[in-house]
C-alpha cells in the first residue's frame, strides 16, 4: 500500500532548497527563457487548459500561465504548493493550485488540452497507472508532455521515501525507450526528443540522458 504521508513528507522536507537547482527555480533568465521556448513549443496554441502534475514550486505553472494558458497544479507536498500559490500571486497570475496525488489529480471529471510532467515520473510507486490516468485526462487532439531521464548517480535498488516504503519502478530514472514502450498503447503517436544537448535548460552541461516525450490522443 502506498504512503502517501512518507512521500509527501519527504518532498515536504525538500521544499526549502528545491529552487536552489537552476532548472527548478530558473531564477537566470537565459534559463527561464529556455524552458519558456520549449513549453511554447509543446502547448503551442495559446489559452489551453493545461494540467501540471508534480508542479513542484510552480515555475513551469507560472511559466504557462504568463503564457496565456489556464493552468491547474497538483503536488503532494503541501510546502511545494505554498511556495507555487505565493510565486504565481507575487507575479500577479492566476492559477489553481491544489494539494494532492499528482498519478490521479483531484481535479474531478475535469479534461485538458495539455497534461504537462517534469521530472515525476521516476518518483511515482505505479507510474504506468498515472500514465493512462493522465491520458484519460485528456480531450480529444490533447497533448501528453513528459520531461524525464536516467539520473546519473542514481541507485535503483534504494527506497528513498524511508525504510519500509519500498523500492520505486523507475528509481533511477526512466529512458526514452522504456518510456515510449509504457505510454504508446495510450496514444496515437510518440515523439522523442533529446533535451540532454541544450546546457540553457539544466543552467549548464549535463551528461545523464534527459529528453521530452510528447505524445497526442
Amino acid at each position: 500500500m502506498t504512503n502517501f504521508s512518507a512521500i509527501g513528507a519527504y518532498w515536504d522536507g525538500r521544499a526549502g532548497s528545491f529552487d536552489d537547482e537552476p532548472d527548478h527555480g530558473l531564477r537566470e533568465e537565459a534559463t527561464r527563457a529556455a524552458w519558456a521556448d520549449r513549453l511554447a513549443a509543446w502547448i503551442p496554441h495559446t489559452g489551453a487548459d493545461v494540467l501540471d502534475v508534480g508542479c513542484g514550486t510552480g515555475t513551469l505553472t507560472c511559466l504557462l500561465a504568463a503564457a496565456g494558458h489556464r493552468v491547474t497544479g497538483v503536488d503532494l507536498a503541501p510546502r511545494m504548493v505554498g511556495q507555487a500559490r505565493a510565486k504565481a500571486a507575487a507575479a500577479g497570475l492566476r492559477a489553481r493550485l491544489l494539494v494532492g496525488d499528482a498519478s490521479a489529480p483531484p481535479t474531478g471529471d475535469d479534461t485538458f488540452d495539455a497534461v504537462l510532467s517534469r521530472h515525476l515520473v521516476w518518483t511515482l510507486p505505479e507510474p504506468e497507472a498515472a500514465l493512462r490516468e493522465w491520458v484519460s485526462r485528456l480531450r480529444p487532439g490533447g497533448v501528453l508532455v513528459l520531461v524525464e531521464g536516467r539520473w546519473g548517480g542514481a541507485e535503483p535498488d534504494a527506497e528513498p521515501y524511508g525504510a519500509g516504503t519500498g523500492v520505486l519502478p523507475w528509481g533511477a530514472g526512466v529512458g526514452a525507450e522504456a518510456l515510449a514502450a509504457a505510454v504508446r498503447p495510450l496514444v496515437a503517436g510518440v515523439r522523442v526528443e533529446d533535451l540532454g544537448g541544450d546546457e540553457r535548460l539544466w543552467g549548464g552541461p549535463v551528461s545523464d540522458e534527459r529528453y521530452v516525450l510528447t505524445a497526442r490522443v
